[in-house]
């Protein structure tokens, strides 16, 4: 019995497609790893500013307490201490570990904090740090009482 075997001709790779897969895989890791720093970089300053907004708010709302009580006992009007509220807004930045400032016109504060965050992932492809920022207001406001009356 004769048997005839076919003839298989492997291909070997051209001298210019050497090298080829490397190339593509160091682009495509450094493509993953960047996405990954954006989501991971960009969850975390997205953690950063939210806290800020936070110190902000609670900045503010303690500043909001601190009332002109002269003017309250004289007429029950609900007006700031500008000098008390915004002591009081940048003690509770200080306690907070934050830096901001603080503006008082008539009978609102408004607080503005600002914090830097340092990227993990991100630092690899030059961005150093990434600059966040929370603004709050707030103004006195009389509660209710359970029988209606100021």
């Amino acid at each position: 019995m004769n048997h005839i075997r076919p003839r298989v001709r492997l291909r070997r790779p051209c001298r210019g497609e050497r090298g080829q897969v490397s190339a593509f895989l160091v682009a495509g890791i450094t493509g993953i790893l960047l996405l990954t720093g954006l989501v991971l970089d960009g969850g975390l300053a997205l953690s950063a500013k939210v806290e800020a907004i936070g110190h902000a708010q609670e900045a503010a709302r303690a500043g909001a307490q601190q009332l002109d009580l002269a003017a309250f006992r004289a007429d029950g009007t609900l007006t700031l201490d500008p000098h008390a509220a915004g002591a009081t807004a940048h003690e509770y930045l200080d306690a907070a570990g934050a830096t901001g400032t603080v503006t008082v016109a008539g009978d609102t504060i408004t607080v503005n904090v600002t914090a830097t965050y340092s990227p993990q992932l991100l630092s690899l492809a030059g961005i150093s740090t990434v600059d966040v920022a929370g603004t709050a207001s707030a103004q006195p406001h009389r509660g209710d009482t359970a029988d209606g009356d100021p």
